[in-house]
């Protein structure tokens, strides 16, 4: 267990406050940032990382999304396209999840 900056998982502020605001609950990146049990903080909030597993972009769904921050699973891939330089969705692509919670 290590404390962990918060942008190691949650890319910039935006996505940061989603977090706090409690819209935004995992995240999908390209590598692994942390490990189950890992804490950071969020405007005084700890949120601990619950869940680190290897995925591929194909295994992905609407609920993946949500969590997210996204409606759907079409809006959350174009959300990839905007923010991402020359990003192409590839189902075989490995990602890895990061799910985190508040502590109490």
């Amino acid at each position: 267990m290590a404390r962990i900056d918060a942008g190691e998982i949650l890319p910039n502020g935006h996505v940061q406050q989603m977090a706090a605001d409690g819209e935004v609950t995992q995240m999908h990146r390209g590598h692994r940032y942390a490990d189950e049990g890992d804490t950071f903080e969020i405007d005084g909030q700890t949120f601990e990382v619950t869940d680190v597993t290897r995925r591929t972009l194909g295994d992905l769904t609407d609920e993946d999304a949500r969590r997210e921050g996204s409606t759907d699973l079409d809006a959350y891939q174009e959300r990839l396209n905007r923010v991402h330089d020359e990003f192409e969705w590839d189902d075989d692509s490995e990602v890895v999840r990061h799910r985190f919670e508040p502590r109490a």
